[in-house]
């Protein structure tokens, strides 16, 4: 008896390497304690709420008395709250914004879902740069359309912008970025995005249906050491900007995001439209009206960037001591070093990043291979916890790299990348 869809039922035999090694990691907590495995799986921020959230909590239990305080809303969202992102991401995104560009949405996942069941019909393509989060795949298949990895430059991970204009079809929809990227850190920069804009002018010209071009930014306001994040609304008049809080209030759980559309996009009307009438009928109806409150209260705060970065450094130089090679991030709170060891033939290409995961393991560190990001050969860490659990880590890293070098770890040639 089939109780499921085979579509679901082989995405749960494929499931995202993140999960895998997350639930994994509870086995090890209950049998070894919690103090003694170090999980560099999964990106939920530790750190603390700004202090706006607790503040406006607090008001507003005094007013949940009032008539319709927690009721229905416009599906676009509460007008107060797009009045004033509009107001916000205007200056940051460098274009005028009016509360009517703007939609409130469960999360940026939400925000990209709603996107994609708008602009998608099937067999459309969506590109992204590879690596890239896992999720992206599932996000774009809800609606019958296909994601096409395009792979990153090697080591530096940005953007291949020949290989991006080599993958767009008839068939290509949108691009899909994220920057400060997840899984790598990487941050591209103004002039690559500029170019990618005027890739996608020249590839759309003549074209019945534009070419979208999607960014995914829930990182943006962690970036290091002075690096800009480029606006994306400016540079393309068929842009659409997605973001959330998550992060940057640590309201992860809060599920509120936005969508903003560029203000020079043709037509914007319909486009509008169909992404409010989709943000109803996916059956979000409306973001949390709690989480739209405190987000409208808490504009321009952000936690403390500082502690991410100092973990960030923490991190590298666990990393260095155990001789693992990695690109330093400029953005967001992952590392995605290469799988030390020898690893490389010409069957066998590249070390296998599944096993060098189980020698962490074996040393009670948790990471995630890095195939679960469509790029196999490298492993995800996160550094959203606190830095002594880093520290601690840095025998594990040392042990199970030394062991790599030895064993060799090459590659297994018959996994599948994400």
């Amino acid at each position: 008896m089939q109780v499921i869809s085979t579509e679901v039922g082989h995405i749960l035999q494929n499931a995202s390497w993140i999960r895998r090694m997350f639930e994994a990691g509870i086995e090890l907590k209950q049998k070894h304690g919690a103090d003694k495995v170090c999980d560099f799986t999964l990106g939920n921020p530790d750190l603390p709420p700004v202090p706006e959230v607790g503040r406006t909590l607090r008001r507003l239990a005094d007013t949940v008395d009032q008539p319709l305080s927690l009721g229905y809303m416009p599906n676009a969202g509460l007008t107060t709250t797009r009045q004033s992102l509009a107001q916000y991401l205007a200056k940051e995104q460098q274009v005028p914004l009016t509360a009517q560009q703007v939609i409130v949405t469960c999360g940026a996942a939400g925000g990209l879902n709603v996107v994609f069941r708008t602009v998608l019909e099937p067999g459309d393509e969506v590109i992204c740069p590879s690596p890239y989060f896992v999720e992206y795949g599932f996000y774009v298949g809800n609606f019958g359309g296909k994601l096409v990895p395009v792979p990153s430059r090697p080591s530096t991970f940005a953007l291949d912008l020949d290989a991006i204009e080599a993958a767009i079809t008839g068939k290509t929809r949108a691009v899909l970025i994220d920057s400060p990227n997840n899984p790598t850190g990487v941050v591209y920069n103004r002039g690559e995005l500029e170019a990618l804009a005027a890739l996608l002018t020249r590839a759309g010209a003549g074209r019945d249906r534009p070419i979208y071009l999607v960014s995914d930014e829930p990182y943006r306001f962690l970036a290091y050491d002075g690096v800009e994040v480029p606006p994306i609304l400016p540079l393309y008049p068929f842009s659409v900007a997605v973001g959330s809080f998550s992060k940057s209030l640590s309201l992860a759980g809060e599920r509120i995001g936005y969508i903003a559309v560029s203000p020079a996009m043709p037509m914007a009307d319909p486009f509008i439209a169909g992404l409010i009438l989709c943000n109803r009928i996916l059956g979000y109806v409306n973001a949390p009206v709690i989480g739209q409150r405190l987000v409208e209260a808490a504009l321009g705060a952000t936690v403390d960037v500082g502690i991410y970065k100092s973990r960030r450094d923490a991190m590298a130089t666990v990393l260095r001591d155990a001789g693992i090679e990695f690109a330093l991030p400029k953005g967001a709170f992952y590392f995605f070093p290469k799988v030390p060891g020898v690893g490389a033939t010409h069957a066998s290409p590249v070390p296998d990043d599944v096993r060098f995961c189980q020698l962490l393991q074996d040393e009670l560190v948790l990471a995630v291979p890095g195939r679960g990001f469509g790029l196999p050969g490298y492993f995800r860490l996160t550094y959203c916890m606190d830095e002594a659990i880093i520290r601690r880590a840095a025998p594990g890293f040392k042990k199970a790299a030394d062991r790599a070098r030895m064993l060799g770890v090459p590659s297994s040639g018959g996994l599948k990348t994400a």
